[in-house]
């Protein structure tokens, strides 16, 4: 089936990004994705967006064309529908990058977790309704390398080229269930732009500050490796864990290694210890010598907030399992901590505080209530 088809017009240039744009201007929808090289640099970067209409399939280069501000018209249109697998990484990396704003989603994996199907990739998706297979050996290619192989190219197309006919199907199947107002307000939720906590590859060494099996000492050491490796991840363009992995910095805090001969010990290879075996050793002692870091203090819940979590949660996963959906399907998790946080004590107020998922709230607001000991629950 996929051989059949046309290949895809790549956009490189300007006057290519403007003719895509007249087609994709004139549809009511169009398929969408992106492909990212978080596994091979060290400052992850959209590196092709794919686009689908009704007549063609589009790859979009942005290490070519610097400007794609001619997109955001597309994005933001709330007459022009935006089909995506998997939105929430796509919507993450189209913000940090260009700075889209979006309008009008479908989501095509969250209409599938919605509906309960225990599969949700998009290759499984494909083969169960259209008897479709997809390599899944790309999802990992570094998509930043150019030229992009045959084989690459015919993998991106197929991420968005059959998610017309996908859409159309589960929202049948979510019309027929009853859930459809679940998704659309989970799609709406989607687009509504949220503070995303910046992933930096390499991420300080705060993250390792709540182990407790470090010591401040150990913890002040492994702070030196990690902004170590982390400049030179930076000057290599890659990952920090193809420096170092972050299990050896660890170890090389526990056991402070002396020598070259240590860090063989530790589990650095004969090239690491040619390459950075100096710079290792000496961020080893700057660490040993240096003033003790803090731990980041995390502010500690009360015993009613664990309480009623924990009832929300029981709760959830028991509806979850009646309905066969997994949890947060029945109440997402910014709700959870929301409620937990803040008890409403009617269902006007879980109205207000659930207010872009009505849907929820009418299905479930009294056993919400009840869970939660509202003094207005039945």
């Amino acid at each position: 089936m996929s051989e059949l088809l046309p290949p895809p017009i790549w956009v490189d240039t300007k006057k290519i990004l403007e003719q895509m744009m007249v087609d994709l201007a004139a549809q009511t929808r169009v398929a969408v994705d992106t492909e990212s090289n978080s596994l091979h640099a060290f400052r992850e970067q959209v590196c092709l967006i794919q686009f689908s209409s009704k007549s063609a399939d589009y790859l979009v280069d942005p290490l070519v064309l610097k400007d794609l501000s001619l997109l955001a018209p597309i994005f933001s249109d709330p007459n022009i529908e935006k089909i995506f697998h998997a939105a929430e990484y796509d919507l993450i990396c189209l913000r940090r990058d260009f700075g889209f704003a979006f309008a009008n989603l479908f989501d095509t994996m969250q209409a599938a977790r919605v509906l309960g199907y225990p599969a949700v990739g998009l290759d499984s998706l494909l083969g169960r309704k259209f008897g479709l297979h997809m390599d899944k050996r790309h999802q990992k290619a570094n998509w930043g390398a150019r030229p992009l192989t045959k084989e690459q190219i015919h993998y991106a197309r197929l991420d968005t080229h059959y998610l017309f006919n996908l859409r159309d199907t589960l929202e049948k199947e979510l019309l027929e269930s009853g859930r459809f107002s679940f998704a659309k307000e989970d799609f709406s939720r989607a687009c509504m732009f949220e503070e995303a906590k910046q992933k930096v590859n390499g991420e300080s060494w705060e993250r390792f500050s709540a182990r407790k099996d470090l010591s401040l000492r150990e913890l002040t050491v492994l702070s030196h490796l990690c902004k170590w490796r982390d400049l030179e991840a930076e000057k290599l363009n890659r990952p920090p864990y193809k420096v170092i992995v972050d299990d050896v910095l660890v170890l090389l805090s526990k056991n402070l290694p002396e020598q070259k001969v240590d860090l063989a010990a530790a589990g650095l290879s004969e090239k690491q210890i040619r390459l950075w075996g100096d710079s290792v050793l000496t961020a080893v002692k700057h660490g040993a010598d240096a003033p003790l870091v803090s731990r980041r203090q995390s502010v500690a819940k009360d015993d009613a907030f664990l309480r009623r979590m924990e009832k929300l949660k029981m709760w959830r996963k028991k509806v979850g399992i009646e309905v066969g959906v997994e949890s947060d399907i029945i109440l997402p998790k910014p709700y959870l901590t929301l409620l937990a946080e803040n008890p409403p004590m009617s269902v006007e107020d879980l109205s207000v505080m659930m207010k872009d998922t009505p849907s929820r709230v009418e299905r479930y607001g009294e056993q919400i209530l009840k869970a939660l000991g509202g003094i207005n629950a039945n």
